[in-house]
């Protein structure tokens, strides 16, 4: 079993991210963010001009690409894709479409799993992603899955956009999030779904403070297996 690791799984736009952050800073956790490490490929080969769904043009850029976390002064991870920060670039609209179809890619996933694994075996990790508890981290002392309904996920993702000056629509965001959370759940490698034994939480109608609560209410009461 990975000693002090949580596996958060759960949908775009379900909050992962930001209750990840700050469960990781309240209990002394290092925070992993997954699906970064799939946007700089698909970011990587949205550059290059490869398709999404290029299987055979995306495997063969893998051994061109470096990929690094960092973590600045106040602890938040930064993304270095071959010498770059490229932890902005990685969030917009068409990043996160390319993510959604690599992720699918069985060489993608081989080619991050030791990553991922590595992180859990060097520091206490809180690890998000979509196959976390399933794949990545199956012994992880605690396994969350975090959801909402897909109207509210997608406000919530619009308006994070918003702030960070993406130029998009709700309308535009919620067909955005419906497609990724079809290739998710069907892709034949790792689907999205809870994992045996994960606790599940449902933050449709919690606001962030009480679904930060909740998230810390669980790792609590399961603290001797973090």
């Amino acid at each position: 079993m990975e000693q002090r690791s949580i596996a958060l799984d759960g949908p775009a736009g379900a909050g992962k991210s930001t209750l990840a952050k700050l469960a990781a800073k309240h209990f002394g956790l290092i925070y992993v963010d997954t699906g970064a490490l799939y946007r700089c490929i698909g970011l990587y080969a949205l550059r290059m001009g490869v398709g999404s769904k290029d299987i055979e043009g995306i495997t063969a850029l893998l051994p061109d690409i470096s990929l690094e976390m960092e973590y600045d002064k106040n602890d938040v991870q930064r993304m270095v894709l071959n010498g770059e920060d490229v932890t902005d670039d990685i969030r917009s609209p068409e990043a996160s479409a390319y993510a959604s179809d690599v992720s699918a890619i069985p060489a993608v996933r081989e080619f991050l799993l030791s990553m991922q694994r590595e992180m859990a075996n060097k520091y206490d990790v809180i690890m998000d992603g979509r196959d976390i508890g399933t794949v990545i981290l199956p012994g992880a002392g605690i396994k969350v899955f975090l959801t909402a309904e897909p109207e509210v996920r997608a406000k919530r993702r619009y308006l994070e956009l918003i702030v960070k000056n993406v130029d998009t629509t709700l309308e535009q965001v919620r067909k955005d999030m419906e497609q990724r959370d079809k290739n998710d759940s069907e892709r034949s490698v790792a689907p999205l779904k809870p994992a045996d034994g994960s606790i599940l939480l449902d933050t449709t109608q919690l606001n962030l403070e009480n679904s930060y609560k909740a998230l810390c209410d669980i790792i609590e009461s399961r603290g001797n297996m973090v």
